[in-house]
């Protein structure tokens, strides 16, 4: 099954690739269906928690401008988020990794289900990504709920 916009996201994914051909390659072929790309070039990504990268993701998306694509490990055990590139280079927090210039990032087809990372968020394929400034207010919005909900569940217990 090919998600709508598939071919839009990929022809901007393989931008970034040092060989576009190379990458598609991987896509096609590899068992996986997964292929690397450089993190840097157009984009760096900012690796979270995967509990509260879901949560900050649901947070982005309700407001009125989506974000950029975001990426889930095989385990949901950690969350990506694609922003501008030097990123990475100065988000300074607890827990968040960040991938850029040097570092190389496992994609997955964005039009494809595969064994491994997955697509939380597609690529639009014109470039968009996530603000990073929205992206620190929506993690701090998450891990405010995810306090609140556990001292709820607190005061109920005997």
């Amino acid at each position: 099954m090919t998600l709508p916009g598939a071919r839009t996201a990929v022809e901007w994914l393989v931008t970034a690739a040092p060989d576009p051909d190379a990458c598609r390659w991987e896509w096609e072929r590899s068992p996986l269906g997964v292929a690397l790309l450089p993190a840097g070039r157009h984009w760096d990504v900012l690796v979270v928690p995967g509990e509260l990268g879901r949560a900050a993701h649901g947070v982005l998306r309700l407001l009125p401008a989506p974000p950029g694509p975001v990426l889930a490990d095989s385990g949901d055990a950690r969350v990506g988020f694609f922003v501008p590139p030097g990123t990475a280079s100065r988000w300074i927090g607890t827990g968040v990794r960040g991938a850029g210039r040097g570092s190389w990032i496992a994609v997955p087809h964005p039009g494809r289900a595969a064994d491994g990372p997955r697509w939380l968020e597609l690529p639009d394929g014109r470039g968009t990504l996530t603000d990073p400034a929205l992206l620190e207010l929506a993690l701090h919005e998450a891990a405010a709920r995810a306090l609140a909900g556990e001292g709820r569940g607190a005061r109920t217990k005997p």
